[in-house]
């Protein structure tokens, strides 16, 4: 049978056909108007793609990378910042800091869990130079309440008079989760090329509101390639302050307006229906999991991903290899402590009613196969075709009110 390669990742997704051939036939050179023209075009743009007013920079590296930036940028040694981790991305929020020498006080809960806001209120205190959090858990499934966090970070006057600062690594989160980024008063939200706008690894980005600027003129940890002040002056300016990766800004350009195409001309209603699109295949997923007597690992579920618990008896590995090996189906075993006790599903980006179809009908295949459980055929798929039948009734009803 013939085996098409498909990705079911959190990262790398699957790619935008429209991308990919702008990105094999860009050739202009970085310092010219053609690129300029893209590259103001391509930052306009993300300020619509994210939600927000403030300034957004689009940086050659990966997610990681702006991470770090957040850190060294807004922090100086010595800062106390608190960590919220609940899974592998928190844990590197840690690391970060600590390797910038930050005080970091960690608040844990275990994988798959997410914060009481309580908890957060009684350790927000005024010494709190930052507070870094994920929308998305990547590694468990998991959502956090960002709105929930921000309301608490934004009620607490930092050092000096000025606001504690909130950094969102929302990677997997944005294009995924409805974010007011402006409203909720985030001071620096991350995202990566990688996930929901259907591109390669290679670019990642973040919107920096004013406080978060004027906090960098005054902290003193080393900063040189990813010193957000001289990427904004050359950005005001329409160049990037080193070579950008020119044919991955042409796909961001392409990316971009599939998503304005997605709204109908308009840049932020579609960027509500791919928040919208991954909701739904997200729903989808978990009832089909459920139909099939499975456990989801992840306490308040994101959009971004559902990551399910391996059948009691059952390596996740196994899982994962026979959608491999069966079906050329690409998704994610469990991380760290979790490897071989769960499966994860992405339903980011460049991904449809018909990708989730697919893959839940693989998904009863692949638990006949490699469990000595009895499969009902068409039962996940039910659940996820009734889970779609009741969101078109629901459009209907509105149309015709």
């Amino acid at each position: 049978m013939l085996h098409k390669n498909r990705l079911f990742t959190p990262g790398p997704t699957p790619l935008l056909p429209a991308a990919q051939t702008a990105m094999a036939s860009f050739t202009a050179h970085h310092r010219t108007a053609d690129f300029r023209a893209l590259f103001q075009r391509v930052l306009a743009d993300m300020k619509e793609f994210i939600g927000t007013k403030n300034d957004v920079l689009v940086l050659a590296c990966s997610g990681t990378g702006v991470m770090e930036a957040s850190v060294s940028n807004l922090t100086s040694p010595g800062d106390k910042v608190l960590v919220l981790t609940a899974g592998k991305f928190g844990e590197r929020w840690t690391g970060l800091a600590k390797a910038f020498g930050c005080k970091v006080e960690v608040l844990s809960v275990p994988y798959g869990e997410t914060f009481s806001l309580e908890e957060i209120r009684a350790r927000v205190t005024s010494e709190v130079r930052a507070v870094f959090v994920q929308a998305t858990e990547s590694s468990t499934g998991a959502r956090h309440d960002v709105e929930g966090i921000a309301k608490i970070v934004r009620a607490q006057g930092g050092a000096s008079g000025s606001d504690t600062l909130l950094v969102v690594d929302a990677i997997t989160g944005l294009g995924t989760t409805h974010l007011d980024v402006d409203g909720w008063g985030v001071d620096v939200i991350i995202g990566g090329s990688q996930k929901a706008l259907m591109m390669p690894p290679g670019l990642a980005y973040c919107a920096v509101s004013e406080r978060a600027w004027k906090w960098m003129d005054v902290t003193t940890s080393p900063r040189y390639y990813f010193d957000l002040r001289k990427e904004r002056k050359s950005a005001a300016k329409g160049e990037s302050a080193y070579t950008p990766a020119t044919s991955l800004f042409a796909a961001l350009g392409a990316a971009l307006e599939f998503v304005r195409g997605m709204g109908k001309g308009d840049l932020a209603k579609g960027r509500e229906e791919l928040v919208n699109n991954a909701e739904l295949c997200a729903e989808m997923t978990r009832a089909g999991a459920k139909a099939l007597g499975l456990k989801l690992y992840a306490s308040s579920p994101a959009a971004a991903l559902t990551a399910i618990c391996a059948p009691d008896g059952t390596d996740s590995s196994k899982i994962v290899k026979e959608f491999r090996e069966a079906f050329d189906a690409v998704v994610a075993n469990g991380q760290g402590e979790m490897k071989g006790q769960l499966f994860r599903i992405a339903h980011i980006g460049y991904y449809d009613y018909l990708d989730t179809i697919g893959i839940l009908g693989a998904l009863e295949h692949v638990l006949a196969r490699v469990t000595d459980r009895s499969v009902a055929y068409g039962a996940a798929v039910r659940a996820a075709q009734e889970v779609y039948a009741r969101a078109q009734s629901g459009k209907r009803q509105l149309v015709g009110a």
